[in-house]
């Protein structure tokens, strides 16, 4: 690869994107203007909200106006003043009272005749009237809440008072309580509803106060104690928190947005200028169109990115500084901008992931027919990323090894630490962090520079859509082995099958052996068996090659699998153990693992507990992802990128987070002896033998802990076993190398695209003039 060649490539579309008003629009105009006029609108609302009266119609009033004793509730026709946490709303409640509405005042009235609680019903039809009456006010929206001061109410606040005042116990066996109607479906009636509870509360409360005054109880009898929480945090350190939740997600969501729309142009919108054919028959390799186009993306994503920064942040600080000094929300002091320093580490951390954001939409842009199908792609982007983006947000979720691991939340987390000054927790996790950052953008790249390589992709011509010619074409021209979609359909089926049995199989007996093989039947039999062989049925001309069933398997290779198997028992213990420390087994998961454990224990013989946790599941699920899906995604032109997609898929059909990690592993190993061998045979035996050691193991360390000072004990019991110490975890580490280095010699059938790729890669050498 040549820099020259990149140079001017990317020089290339430079000019370009300038030349575009959309995208200069899009990438420099839009940020500058968009959070001042969200600022505008956001004080104009305000303003208007701040206009908005309440409306509170109150029935009942004249119970309290002869007792004179009671604080003050309403002066002036407005609650009293007294009782509001914030004096503006005083002026904002409008009180109104049954003969303000004549056409219902009768209705009403019958409101003050309503039983108090614990008092016997009483004219249920009174009842009926009025709260037809009060819910066509609030339908209407001729008030926002109905406040009801029951029949007997001022009757039985007396009977308090007096029963405390003589110490003795009231008559009545509950307390009166006035009733608040209003419509939960309308916002304003809502707002009003809390705010005349918090009214009615202090009132209560001052109520109470006159009460215990009268029968000579101090008040503070009340409230022996006051909690004073003391924020220790300095105000530096608090703002920092709120920036560090904010600004890692608006930067990242804007690098996303500001890479696909160029990343769109550059390649759909190429297709449908025309201009693109001219591009590939320079002498620039495709890799080299490739990374020009990427830097390009990536500038564009970086300054979208820094120039919201900018903008959202300058807009933010002049509208909480103006809500701080008003008063609002109870804001007491005043948001500054982050530190300059955190500001640097976001621009650091914009390059990783606008270019891993850059080449994730180079790809399917290159893969769209035409913009407007491009376009629709951004969808599936935000939803695979806008998770990783919010979980940490998620309260409790910090950065430890086990999230430094998983793309862009480890990022995010890093940033947040940063910001907050943790600087002892960043060294600590920084390299995970950065080392799986760069693997993802190198995979990305590589994706992108697939999708370049590759004519049908490049060329694909735009075509509109029939369900009928389309079914009628998938089972008529089918072809040997299924497609990468049809594969890709394969795994999302046994997903969505499995979400949907296991929320509907729900425990309604004992966890006893004969559930779990019910369950187990189920699962292996419907959710994973079934759709791949009728997919392979139905949309292969060849199942026996799909499936791998065409070819006999040599003896040599079934014995290797057998020796594999044992020589890799004591790797995958040590890589699960290790995986345990990263991320630890929840409670809830070792209870259903000791479940799944007492109920083997019950089998009626261990030859049928093997037979229904190895050999079913091994035979399954080989054949739908070794068989199967394997052979869909062969399609891609690279056999290491079938096998990994592969062992992803079958590592997502396991329930366990652990499992997953686990499964994918393995999924590796044995897709890599399915391409090899060419047979799903071995790869049968390799899981059964696995999946029985799993399960004889446990038997064994029972039988280890009866007598430790056997064989059997020593190999197994204790807690330090002799198999999976560090020397015989190596030495079969070695051996299962060995083993998988001796099959990478055999010849194996390459598709007809991986022939194509590994042509390319030839005459793309630099060693094929030598």
């Amino acid at each position: 690869m040549q820099l020259k060649n990149v140079k001017l490539i990317y020089l290339r579309e430079m000019r370009d994107q300038l030349r575009d008003r959309r995208t200069l629009f899009l990438i420099a105009v839009l940020p500058l203007l968009l959070y001042p006029l969200l600022g505008t609108s956001f004080f104009q609302l305000t303003q208007f909200l701040q206009k908005v009266e309440a409306r509170v119609l109150v029935v009942g009033t004249r119970q309290l106006r002869s007792a004179d004793w009671l604080p003050p509730l309403i002066r002036d026709n407005r609650f009293d003043l007294q009782l509001f946490d914030q004096p503006d709303w005083h002026d904002k409640i409008e009180l109104y009272s049954p003969r303000d509405f004549p056409d219902l005042a009768d209705d009403l009235r019958k409101g003050k005749s309503l039983p108090i609680a614990g008092a016997a019903p009483q004219a249920s039809a009174d009842e009926a009237a009025f709260d037809a009456a009060a819910k066509q006010l609030l339908d209407a929206g001729k008030v926002e809440a109905v406040l009801v001061f029951p029949n007997g109410f001022e009757d039985r606040l007396r009977d308090v008072r007096q029963a405390l005042v003589q110490r003795k116990a009231a008559g009545a066996t509950a307390f009166p309580e006035p009733i608040i109607l209003y419509n939960s479906a309308d916002d304003k009636s809502q707002v009003t509803q809390l705010r005349v509870d918090q009214i009615l509360r202090r009132w209560r409360n001052e109520v109470t106060a006159e009460n215990l005054t009268a029968s000579n109880v101090p008040v503070e009898a009340t409230t022996p104690f006051e909690l004073r929480p003391r924020d220790m945090a300095q105000m530096q350190q608090r703002q920092a928190a709120v920036w560090s939740k904010v600004l890692p997600f608006f930067v990242f969501i804007w690098a996303l947005t500001g890479a696909f729309y160029p990343a769109v142009d550059l390649c759909a919108g190429e297709k449908e200028r025309g201009t693109l054919e001219t591009l590939l028959t320079s002498p620039a390799l495709r890799r080299e169109i490739v990374w020009g186009k990427l830097l390009t993306v990536m500038t564009f994503s970086v300054v979208t990115a820094l120039l919201n920064l900018g903008s959202l942040g300058m807009t933010g600080k002049f509208v909480i500084d103006n809500l701080s000094k008003s008063g609002a929300f109870g804001a007491t002091e005043a948001m500054t901008m982050p530190p300059l320093t955190s500001l640097l580490w976001l621009a650091v951390a914009l390059v990783p992931i606008s270019a891993l954001f850059s080449a994730l939409c180079l790809a399917c842009a290159a893969f769209a027919r035409s913009t407007k199908e491009g376009q629709y792609y951004l969808m599936p982007i935000m939803l695979v990323t806008m998770p990783l983006m919010m979980l940490p947000m998620s309260p409790g979720v910090e950065l430890n090894l086990g999230n430094s691991f998983i793309p862009v939340t480890g990022m995010v987390l890093l940033l947040r630490s940063v910001i907050e000054g943790q600087f002892a927790l960043v060294l600590k996790f920084v390299w995970p962090v950065l080392g799986v950052t760069l693997i993802c953008c190198l995979l990305a790249i590589r994706w992108a520079e697939e999708q370049f390589n590759r004519e049908s992709v490049l060329f694909r011509e735009s075509e509109r859509l029939e369900i009928g010619r389309w079914l009628v074409h998938l089972v008529r021209d089918r072809q040997a082995t299924p497609s990468f979609a049809q594969a890709a359909l394969c795994v999302a089926i046994i997903l969505i099958t499995q979400f949907f049995v296991s929320l509907s199989a729900g425990m309604t007996g004992e966890f006893d052996f004969a559930f779990l093989a019910k369950a187990i039947l189920v699962s292996q039999l419907a959710c994973v068996f079934a759709p791949s062989i009728l997919m392979t049925i139905m949309l292969t001309r060849e199942p026996a090659k799909t499936l791998l069933l065409e070819r006999t398997p040599r003896w040599s290779h079934l014995w290797l699998m057998a020796v594999l198997a044992l020589a890799l028992h004591p790797v995958v213990v040590a890589g699960a153990n290790q995986i345990t420390k990263i991320y630890p087994v929840p409670e809830a998961t070792e209870q259903i693992a000791e479940s799944i454990g007492s109920a083997l224990d019950g089998a009626p013989h261990w030859l049928a507990a093997l037979a229904l946790m190895a050999l079913l599941p091994a035979l399954c699920e080989e054949l739908a992802f070794r068989g199967f899906v394997l052979s869909g995604f062969r399609h891609v032109g690279h056999k290491w990128w079938a096998i990994a997609l592969s062992a992803v898929a079958f590592g997502l059909v396991h329930t366990f987070l652990h499992q997953k990690i686990s499964a994918t592993m393995m999924g590796m190993i044995i897709g890599y002896v399915a391409v090899q061998t060419e047979s799903i045979w071995p790869c049968v035996l390799l899981h059964t033998i696995h999946n029985s050691l799993q399960l004889s193991i446990h038997k064994l360390a029972q039988t280890a802990e009866l007598n430790p000072s056997s064989p059997v004990g020593v190999l197994f019991g204790g807690e330090s076993p002799l198999l999976y110490r560090t020397p015989s975890v190596l030495i079969c580490a070695a051996v299962a190398a060995a083993i998988l280095w001796r099959l990478h010699g055999v010849r194996y059938s390459r598709t007809v695209e991986e022939q194509l790729e590994e042509a390319r890669q030839r005459q793309d050498s630099p060693l094929l003039g030598a």
